[in-house]
């Protein structure tokens, strides 16, 4: 008599029926996107493959402390010369002196520029006007003609940069940034009122605080 033969089911365990095999990752090739600036990590406002109107040249150090005057220190604001598209700026803006020489107000205005980027104040917001040799931005972008540089003022998407002899030009923006780098001597007496009249919120003047105090306190 023959008995059944009885399999039996062979036993797997639990944690070799399912081997994991890790997927490759998958490398994306990455869209050109803006490049980063080195100094300050923050994106070139335009694609234009020219020195940005922040070249990051070595500057004086960091003002921590920068002298403040408020609008009690200061005369009621004159009007500057007129600007046919000119909108009407806030008579009292705040005013920021930052001690520089001749030689160095240029730097401590690109400074004062970094220093608003980063603490979040848009490009379209800030004007800097020279009151010596124009700023390097200026003259490159006035090298393709008084049309296309002014374009970019109208636009206004990014700092704008322009110099005594056109700044009555310029529209009032938030902040105004002057650098007091030369030129003649009547030049900082003529900037300087109509920097505080195209200021909307804040002026920030470059230079030597004896000469621009002496200014600011007769003539603004």
């Amino acid at each position: 008599m023959c008995h059944p033969v009885t399999r039996t089911a062979p036993t797997f365990d639990k944690y070799q029926l399912m081997p994991l095999i890790p997927e490759e990752p998958q490398i994306h090739e990455s869209a050109q996107g803006p490049r980063v600036t080195p100094a300050s990590g923050r994106t070139a406002p335009t694609p234009r493959p020219v020195p940005g109107p922040r070249p990051g040249r070595p500057g004086p150090p960091r003002p921590t402390a920068p002298v403040q005057r408020t609008s009690r220190d200061v005369a009621p604001a004159k009007p500057g010369p007129s600007a046919p598209a000119a909108p009407a700026a806030t008579a009292n803006p705040q005013i920021q002196l930052l001690p520089a020489s001749v030689e160095g107000a240029l730097d401590a205005a690109d400074e004062a520029v970094d220093l608003l980027l980063e603490s979040g104040r848009a490009p379209g917001d800030v004007l800097v006007i020279t009151t010596g040799d124009q700023h390097p931005w200026a003259e490159h972008e006035l090298s393709f003609g008084e049309a296309s540089y002014w374009a970019q003022h109208d636009a206004g998407d990014d700092v704008f940069y322009t110099d005594a002899a056109i700044a009555s030009r310029a529209a009032s923006r938030p902040v105004v940034v002057v650098a007091v780098n030369g030129g003649p001597a009547s030049a900082a007496a003529t900037v300087l009122p109509l920097a505080h009249s195209r200021a909307g919120a804040l002026l920030i003047v470059c230079g030597d605080p004896q000469q621009i105090n002496s200014v600011l306190g007769a003539g603004v």
